[in-house]
């Protein structure tokens, strides 16, 4: 079954879903197509594989970082963003396949598109507005700035050919700093604690600060 969807996959990609018959698919994994059908009924199941097979088991890995107790926002949204950009790069086909198709796809395949991707989109606001509470990252819109942070991810399926001497984790690293980068406060500007005489302190903090320069001035 692993085969006939990555050659399934492999076909899509290549000639999009419509232009793929099952007797494609068949050929290309070296079956008949009736012993095909020992295994998938329609193309549709197919592609429900391929949404299980890439963006649901993101969505779950995203699900799995965020609700780590060990590590603080900044670290969860490195760790989100490298996930996703090694899951562009490891699975690109599969992934253009579906971005590709997503207007052509059967009504509860599309249905079931729609809600991992909303699921991912959770996923990152979640931590987003956890980091903004927390104080660690500045007080962004989360959900833009999440859908930014996707497309940022995303974008790596269709630019990014891994090889031996160009492998997918430095570039992961890199894109997950500069999501991180994207919404960190400044040094020295994180309050001690997540309440309001947290964020109270920082304010008094701006305050004594201006007060010196204006002191400065008048000297």
């Amino acid at each position: 079954m692993s085969e006939i969807v990555d050659q399934a996959m492999r076909l899509f990609a290549e000639r999009g879903y419509d232009g793929t018959t099952l007797q494609d698919v068949a050929d290309a994994v070296g079956l008949s197509r009736p012993n095909l059908y020992n295994y998938v009924k329609s193309k549709e199941e197919l592609l429900v594989a391929m949404v299980e097979a890439t963006a649901q088991s993101a969505a779950n890995s995203l699900r799995d970082v965020r609700q780590r107790t060990d590590l603080d926002s900044a670290e969860k949204l490195r760790m989100l963003v490298r996930t996703l950009v090694l899951r562009r790069a490891e699975q690109p086909e599969q992934f253009r396949t579906l971005d590709r198709s997503d207007q052509a796809l059967p009504p509860e395949v599309a249905k079931k598109h729609l809600q991992v991707r909303r699921a991912v989109l959770r996923e990152i606001t979640a931590v987003l507005e956890e980091g903004v509470t927390a104080g660690l990252f500045r007080p962004v819109d989360v959900h833009i700035t999440a859908l930014s942070i996707i497309g940022m991810c995303n974008w790596v399926a269709w630019w990014f050919h891994p090889s031996p001497a160009h492998p997918a984790e430095p570039v992961a690293e890199q894109i997950a700093d500069n999501a991180v980068a994207m919404v960190a406060r400044d040094a020295g500007r994180t309050p001690d604690a997540p309440t309001p005489l947290g964020a109270v302190a920082m304010l008094q903090q701006d305050l004594d600060y201006l007060t010196r320069l204006l002191t400065l001035d008048n000297g």
